[in-house]
């Protein structure tokens, strides 16, 4: 793996020098845009608006528009604009990991210690462990301030960046229901969540769509036809059913 960022993790006074890998890959199959009459590739590219032509990374900077035209920024400003935090992961406090809500959470980072960093990055690895709580924490990457948890996976330290209050949208535009589960139904709710419950293991899910995807592409490279299955729709639950509809969820899951 290639480290995407280096810097250390502050904590406290101690210093702790890391490598930021990515935690996560892109399944995602990487398909071209073509041109449907001969099947070319459609490429993109980089175009003064003015001119028309192309513009060479290297002459490409980035502005910020004013009334009187364009803020031109350097790698210089971008570095002052956040100062410390471009190389330091500041933890500012530590909270129980069971008040931070999971939709906060956007995308997770493997963390190594550096050159001289092993007895500190222990340190703090088997700390977060026995406290079970999750250090929360600052720091500028790709021009962007991030706020961050640091947790554990394994044996590893891993940072999760999470979403600032502001980058989560209010609900209360969303039509709700204003009614409340009766106490038959939600008990017996209960119980088939009880018939479902187990384990959790990662392994047990995988990602079925690309691979058929992949199948899809395969067949049609040889030639087969691929036609697509109608899928029933299901139609809503009526109150007056879900009973009933509970009932024979129950026994489907006793009998399986």
């Amino acid at each position: 793996m290639k480290a995407i960022w280096t810097g250390s993790i502050s904590f406290g006074l101690v210093n702790i020098p890391i490598k930021l890998y990515s935690a996560t890959e892109d399944r995602a199959i990487d398909l071209d845009m073509l041109d449907s009459s001969d099947h070319e590739r459609i490429r993109y590219q980089r175009v003064n608006e003015k001119t028309g032509k192309e513009v060479p990374w290297e002459k490409i900077v980035k502005g910020y528009k004013t009334d009187e035209g364009y803020v031109i920024l350097s790698d210089e400003d971008f570095e002052l604009a956040g100062h410390k935090k471009t190389k330091t992961i500041d933890i500012e406090e530590f909270v129980p990991k069971e008040q931070v809500a999971e939709m906060l959470f956007k995308k997770p980072y493997y963390l190594e210690p550096a050159k001289g960093g092993d007895g500190a990055y222990a340190l703090l690895r088997d700390a977060l462990n026995k406290s079970e709580k999750v250090g929360v924490a600052s720091f500028v990457m790709r021009e962007k301030e991030n706020l961050a948890l640091l947790d554990t996976f394994e044996n590893v330290i891993v940072l999760h960046v999470i979403r600032f209050a502001n980058e989560i949208r209010k609900h209360d535009e969303l039509d709700l229901p204003k009614t409340k589960a009766g106490k038959k139904e939600l008990q017996m709710a209960m119980d088939l969540i009880e018939h479902y419950s187990s384990d959790f293991e990662l392994a047990d899910y995988e990602d079925e769509y690309v691979d058929k995807l992949m199948s899809i592409i395969e067949a049609k490279q040889k030639g087969k036809s691929t036609k697509l299955r109608k899928v029933k729709t299901e139609a809503a639950t009526k109150s007056t059913d879900l009973m009933k509809k509970l009932q024979e969820s129950l026994k489907m899951k006793k009998a399986s």
